[in-house]
């Protein structure tokens, strides 16, 4: 009967690098890095868009500075080279001269919000591409991860079925029959340990009754709760 500790403890064992195996090849994991893959290269994307668009408006105001400067010149220009004699011609040339300057600062203004707003995006580019970079190695990382495990996986595996084979078929028929079928009732787990008075099944405390009854019992002990076979540990 102790032997059957030793198949589930196989058994057990088996479950979890099956559950692995299963995890792996489904690829949550690589999954996993993918998304996070993409997310940070659509990060990056949107931000470069934004550095671009930026750029093209910076280039648009800095070209209307220029020309306004350049309009500003050539009428300072006609206003001092005594072409215009007329005063009322001089007040509006004046006008308008004051407002070409006005309006230069007021773009002046939103270029120097724009250069700011550039260099800002520009910082945040920088830090999405190294996440991006970041993101790209831990694919690269996990898929080769994957299949270095996998293989390991793949040897346990076959050493532990060989090794639940031969304890098998040391074993009672009815006794091994009654554990598989109690694993594919009980999650996994046909068989358990009773330590302290406690089934390691379901962790119930049996009672000083039940556990004196189980010990005169002669053949397959199970617990009182949740019917699987027990042994003392």
């Amino acid at each position: 009967m102790d032997r059957i500790l030793d198949l589930q403890a196989i058994d057990t064992r088996i479950d979890r690098l099956m559950a692995r195996k299963a995890e792996l090849e489904g690829g949550e994991e690589l999954a996993a890095a993918r998304r996070a893959m993409e997310i940070a290269e659509s990060t990056l994307g949107e931000i470069r868009l934004a550095v671009d668009s930026v750029a093209s408006e910076q280039r648009r105001l800095e070209q209307q500075i220029d020309s306004m400067a350049q309009k500003t010149e050539a009428e300072e220009r006609r206003l001092y080279d005594g072409s215009i004699v007329n005063v009322r011609e001089l007040e509006a040339l004046q006008a308008e001269i004051a407002g070409l300057k006005a309006r230069i600062a007021r773009t002046e203004d939103d270029l120097l919000d724009r250069m700011e707003r550039r260099e800002e995006l520009e910082r945040r580019a920088s830090s999405a591409a190294a996440e991006c970079e970041t993101a790209r190695a831990r694919v690269e990382e996990v898929g080769g991860e994957a299949v270095r495990e996998l293989e390991t996986i793949e040897r346990d595996l076959s050493a532990k079925t060989d090794e639940r084979s031969a304890l098998a078929s040391e074993m009672d028929e009815e006794l091994l029959e009654l554990y598989d079928d109690l694993r594919r009732q009980k999650r996994g787990v046909g068989a358990a340990a009773i330590v302290d008075g406690v089934c390691q099944g379901c962790h119930e405390k049996l009672s000083a009754m039940e556990l004196d009854r189980l010990k005169k019992v002669d053949g397959v002990r199970r617990c009182e709760y949740c019917r699987r076979i027990v042994v003392f540990a």
